[in-house]
């Protein structure tokens, strides 16, 4: 496929051009009734999507008549901190690096923080902005394992108590299309769902090939998306939207996936780490009780090998029809979405600024977004050990993805350990099958 025709289906590449400009209200209040704002904004994470999430932050705040700016930056290496802090003229005293950088951001006067490191770091970071009293937008994954999905949920119960709020990456429950058809399926516009798929099925994404100077571990963290214990595996770090359309369509997560998967074309460790390039699963979510109907079936596929047929979408059926969980209803209660297009990832921030000037803590997706994420990874583990796994053992797994030099007592990282000292072997590939 020419590079003029190949679909651009990354993250925030999905998305483009959707209707840049567009005005958009968070919550439908009227801008008139809302006093201006100076949203001061933490960014920790200046890579690519740490930098896309600061512009559609700055961006949602203008749509609404506020203002925001980047007061402060984190990033473990230095290049890209002071990339960040010339772009958004953030003075030296506010840019960190290193291990420890969030943390020195943290103890700012800050409006929210954006946490957009690799998802291994997600859980730490999470913990210590809610615990510094900070509202968060969080990019997911939020977690690559049990220990640090528990971890998140119980900051995120503790943002409630303390009436923070908490916005996710998971952009499609910000887009008017998808709210608006899932709110027709919930009234019961198909009946009673029985069965589903969803699909992140593309070419290749970015690399990071090691270059001199560079230690183990520092080429590992730049070139995250291909080491499980850094991105959680494309199953979790990119899939996991789809499965989020799919746990909110239905109203409750899996209990339990069968799977397979591995690893045919990137075989590379030097470039492609541990990971697979291809995942197949069967997710059996409960049918309510008294329904009369079986467990609802759901087909997961994600693939990132060139040369294949390309596919990102999410599809229910139900008693009463079918639905792409978009745009589109077929069946007795046909309907088409006809609105206007409105750009998502600005939407999440305006949502978040919006509950944020509340003041009540209103809008709180941790838990949302903590159990997709751990969809994904009970997923990602049936594929894994070729073994049929349940959401209840899952949940209680204490199985840990990361360097066993990092992990302190307890079982999670302790920030202490980390250093880009010393030798860190790239991750033996899973072989399916076999136990972990």
């Amino acid at each position: 496929m020419s590079k003029k025709n190949r679909p651009d289906v990354t993250r925030r590449g999905f998305m483009k051009g959707a209707a840049a400009g567009t005005a958009v209200v968070g919550f439908n209040i009227p801008l008139s009734a809302k006093p201006a704002r100076a949203f001061k904004i933490g960014l920790i994470g200046c890579g690519g999507r740490g930098s896309g999430a600061a512009g559609n932050a700055i961006q949602a705040a203008k749509t609404q008549g506020d203002t925001a700016t980047i007061h402060a930056c984190a990033d473990l290496f230095k290049d890209r901190a002071e990339r960040a802090r010339r772009t958004h003229k953030i003075p030296k005293e506010r840019t960190f690096v290193g291990f420890d950088g969030f943390k020195k951001l943290l103890d700012l006067d800050l409006d929210y923080v954006i946490l957009a490191t690799p998802p291994h770091f997600r859980p730490e970071h999470f913990d210590a902005a809610i615990s510094a009293g900070k509202n968060v937008f969080t990019e997911k994954p939020v977690a690559v394992d049990p220990p640090g999905i528990r971890r998140f949920l119980a900051a995120g119960e503790k943002a409630k108590k303390d009436g923070l709020s908490v916005a996710a990456g998971t952009q499609r429950r910000h887009q008017k299309q998808y709210i608006e058809c899932q709110k027709r399926i919930a009234d019961g516009a198909i009946g009673q769902i029985v069965n589903g798929r969803c699909y992140w099925n593309m070419g290749g994404l970015w690399t990071r090939k090691k270059e001199a100077g560079w230690a183990d571990a520092e080429w590992q963290i730049r070139n995250w998306l291909y080491f499980t214990w850094l991105s959680g595996d494309h199953i979790t770090e990119q899939h996991v939207h789809n499965l989020d359309v799919i746990n909110w369509f239905i109203g409750s997560h899996p209990i339990k996936a069968r799977g397979m998967g591995g690893r045919q074309v990137r075989t590379g460790k030097d470039v492609y780490g541990n990971i697979f390039d291809h995942f197949a699963t069967e997710l059996i979510y409960a049918n309510p009780a008294g329904s009369g109907y079986p467990d609802i079936r759901v087909t997961s596929m994600c693939r990132q090998i060139v040369g294949c047929w390309n596919d990102v979408s999410e599809f229910v059926v139900g008693t009463k029809g079918s639905s792409n969980c978009r745009s589109n209803i077929w069946g007795p209660n046909e309907w088409k979405w006809s609105g206007k297009q409105q750009n998502p990832y600005v939407q999440e921030h305006i949502d978040l600024q919006a509950s944020i000037k509340e003041g009540k803590g209103t809008l709180n997706e941790a838990e949302n977004v903590a159990h997709s994420t751990m969809t994904a990874i009970l997923s990602r583990t049936t594929c894994y050990t070729g073994r049929e796994i349940t959401w209840d053992a899952i949940m209680k797994s204490n199985e840990h993805q990361g360097p066993a030099k990092f992990v302190g007592e307890g079982g999670n990282n302790d920030y202490s350990r980390y250093t880009f000292e010393g030798p860190l072997p790239i991750p033996p590939v899973p072989q399916v099958g076999k136990p972990m």
